[in-house]
């Protein structure tokens, strides 16, 4: 009688744990169903060959990042290395500003978004510019 009522309780407890795992989602489904930020308008011109352009020193940069993003996950660099910067939101994107700092005056520099969906999803891109002397 103790055997059966502990197979009993054995079998329930699978069959509650079975049913909790089925519902989970997983990391594909998940990303399937959240929607990556987009971040567009970077207005510096990026360094590309024939025209080689290069932007003023100390230069200020902006783009927009998508509504749905996380403001708080967003990490802005250049040269691999933070960069200040500042959100303005509304209802329909994230506003970023930063300003390129004088050391990199001369320089060619890569500068780097990432930031997560609401949901958990991210996203991440960046440009290659190359920053006039001053």
């Amino acid at each position: 009688m103790i055997r059966i009522k502990m197979i009993k309780s054995a079998l329930l407890i699978a069959v509650v744990l079975f049913n909790g795992a089925a519902l989970a989602y997983t990391p594909e489904e998940l990303e399937k169903d959240c929607k990556k930020p987009h971040i567009t308008d970077f207005n510096l011109t990026e360094y590309k060959a024939p025209d080689n352009v290069e932007v003023p020193p100390e230069s200020e940069l902006i783009m927009k990042v998508s509504a749905w993003a996380d403001p708080s996950t967003i990490k802005l660099t250049a040269k691999k290395q933070p960069l200040p910067f500042t959100v303005e939101s509304n209802t329909s994107f994230h506003k970023i500003k930063a300003k390129l700092p004088a050391s990199l005056n001369g320089n060619f520099v890569r500068i780097e978004v990432s930031t997560k969906a609401i949901l958990g999803c991210h996203n991440e891109t960046g440009w290659l510019v190359k920053v006039a002397n001053k």
